[in-house]
C-alpha cells in the first residue's frame, strides 16, 4: 500500500479522533503555534465522559476552554512555561506549572510527562508522505512518537513546512494512526514598538557583539531592539531555541547568513518559532532554516561549539550580587525558566562567547511608585533562574555591569552604576548595612 492509500485509511473526522481519548490519558501536544486546537476542542466537547485526563504542553497560544475550573477532574492542564492564558488560569486550579531547563525536555518526556498519546498538527504531506511538524513541532515530538501507543495529527494546510533532520522534524503518514483534516490560520504573537529606554538598553548590548558572531536573542521590546541595531552588523548566525521576527528582519538585510558558524554553518538552526505570518511564512520550504529538538538546541555543551555565541534574554530583576529573576513576581509565576540557564552556560564556554541579561532599571507599580529592579535581595518567593555564579553581563539603560569572576564588592559597585540614580545611595547604605560591602 502506497502513502496516498495508508493516508486515506487513517482519514477521520475530528470527532472520530476525539472519540480514542480516554479516561487516565497522558497527552503531549506542541506548544504555541502548533498546537492542532481543532482536535483539541473535539476532545474538551468530551469531558464529561472523561476523568484524569491530563493535556501536557507549554506557553499556548489559544484560550482553550478545559483550563476553566468546571473541567478540574475531567480534563486537566500540565504547562512547563507560562504564557498569557496559562496565567490567566492558573490561580483557578485547573493549570499545573513545572520548573525545569529546555536542556533536560527529552527527559522530562521520558521520566514525567510519559505520554500515551500524541497530538500533533502538521502539514499536508510531500511526495514521500512526510509531513513537517511546523513552525513548532520539532520541539520533543520524536521522543513522544516512540513513547506514545496513540498517535494522531491534524493536517492543517496553513502549517509551515519546516526542513530539518527526517526523524525529529517530521513524521510519515504510515507511523500515525489517525489522521483528521482542519485548517486554520496559525496564532501569531505580536511584538510591542521598541521604546526609546529599549532601544537605550540594546545599543549597550550591540556595541559588544563583533561581526560573525552566533547569535540567541529572545521576545520583547529589548530583543526587537537589538535585533534593529544589528542591522550594520556581517556574517551572524543564528542558534537559538526560538526563531523571532527580528532575525526575519536581519536575514533579509544580509546581516545573518550563518557563513562564520562553527557548527551547521549556513544554517539558522532553532527549535521553534513564536511571532507572525511572516515568519512562519518565511520558516516555509527554507532551505536556510533547520529544526531540531529542543534538548539539542539548548544542551550547553552544543551551544558552546559556536564560537563568538551571544546569548540575549530578558530578567525581571537581580540582587546586588547578581542574582536574576526572569520568571516569577515574588510568589507568582509569570513565565518558566526555559532555555535561559542552558544559553548563559553555553554562551560562557564558547569561545569568545557572551552572555547579557537585560532589564528596565525601574518597575512601576499599581500606584505609580517607582520601584528599583536591583536590590540588596531579591522580595520572597522571586525565582533565581540564573545564581550569581553564571550571570556575566547585566544591563540596564544605564550600562552593562560585567559580573563574571568578581568579587562581592565588585558586583556590588558595578551593579549600583547601572541601576536608576534616584536609587542609587539607598543600595549603597543597603548594602554596607547587610554586610556586602564595608
Amino acid at each position: 500500500m502506497n502513502w496516498k492509500d495508508e493516508y486515506k485509511s487513517r482519514l477521520v473526522s475530528l470527532e472520530e479522533a476525539a472519540s480514542v481519548i480516554k479516561s487516565n490519558d497522558r497527552i503531549w501536544y506542541p506548544p504555541c503555534a502548533s498546537a492542532p486546537r481543532d482536535i483539541i476542542n473535539a476532545i474538551t466537547k468530551r469531558y464529561k465522559e472523561l476523568e484524569n485526563v491530563t493535556m501536557y504542553t507549554c506557553l499556548i497560544l489559544y484560550p482553550f476552554d478545559y483550563l476553566k475550573p468546571e473541567y478540574k477532574g475531567h480534563i486537566h492542564h500540565f504547562t512547563t512555561f507560562m504564557g498569557p492564558f496559562e496565567r490567566k488560569y492558573y490561580p483557578m486550579g485547573n493549570v499545573e506549572y513545572t520548573s525545569y531547563q529546555f536542556s533536560h525536555t527529552d527527559w522530562l518526556t521520558r521520566n514525567v510527562i510519559k505520554p500515551n498519546v500524541l497530538l500533533i498538527e502538521v502539514s499536508p504531506p510531500d511526495e514521500q508522505g512526510n509531513m513537517s511538524y511546523g513552525p513548532v513541532g520539532a520541539f520533543c515530538n520524536d521522543t513522544a512518537v516512540e513513547l506514545a501507543e496513540t498517535v494522531i495529527v491534524q493536517v492543517n494546510k496553513e502549517t509551515s513546512y519546516v526542513y530539518g533532520c527526517e526523524k525529529e522534524s517530521f513524521i510519515n503518514v504510515k507511523d500515525v494512526d489517525y489522521i483528521c483534516e482542519a485548517d486554520h490560520k496559525l496564532a501569531e504573537l505580536p511584538q510591542p514598538p521598541v521604546t526609546e529606554l529599549e532601544k537605550k538598553i540594546a545599543s549597550h548590548i550591540v556595541e559588544r557583539i563583533e561581526n560573525g558572531s552566533t547569535v540567541q536573542i529572545g521576545l520583547g521590546g529589548v530583543a526587537n531592539a537589538v535585533g534593529f541595531f544589528l542591522e550594520n552588523h556581517k556574517d551572524l548566525g543564528v542558534h537559538t531555541e526560538m526563531l523571532t521576527d527580528s532575525m526575519v528582519t536581519l536575514t533579509e538585510k544580509g546581516v545573518i547568513n550563518g557563513s562564520k558558524k562553527t557548527i551547521h554553518p549556513g544554517e539558522i538552526t532553532c527549535s521553534f518559532a513564536i511571532g507572525s505570518q511572516k515568519l512562519y511564512d518565511f520558516m516555509n520550504k527554507n532551505d536556510m532554516v533547520k529544526s531540531y529538538p529542543i534538548s539539542y538546541i539548548a544542551a550547553p555543551e552544543i551551544i558552546a561549539k559556536n564560537d563568538k555565541f551571544i546569548s540575549i534574554n530578558n530578567a525581571l530583576m537581580c540582587d546586588l550580587t547578581g542574582q536574576a529573576c526572569s520568571e516569577s513576581l515574588g510568589f507568582k509565576q509569570f513565565s518558566g525558566t526555559g532555555g535561559q540557564l542552558d544559553f548563559v552556560r553555553g554562551a560562557v564556554l564558547s569561545n569568545g562567547g557572551k552572555s547579557f541579561l537585560a532589564f528596565k532599571s525601574t518597575a512601576k507599580k499599581k500606584d505609580g511608585t517607582l520601584v528599583s529592579r536591583i536590590n540588596a535581595a531579591l522580595p520572597p518567593g522571586a525565582v533565581i533562574t540564573t545564581p550569581r555564579t553564571d550571570t556575566q553581563y547585566i544591563v540596564t539603560e544605564y550600562g552593562v555591569a560585567d559580573l563574571r569572576g568578581k568579587s562581592i564588592a565588585q558586583r556590588v559597585e558595578a551593579l549600583i552604576k547601572v541601576a536608576h540614580p534616584q536609587f542609587r545611595e539607598q543600595l549603597m547604605n543597603d548594602a554596607k548595612e547587610n554586610g556586602l560591602i564595608f
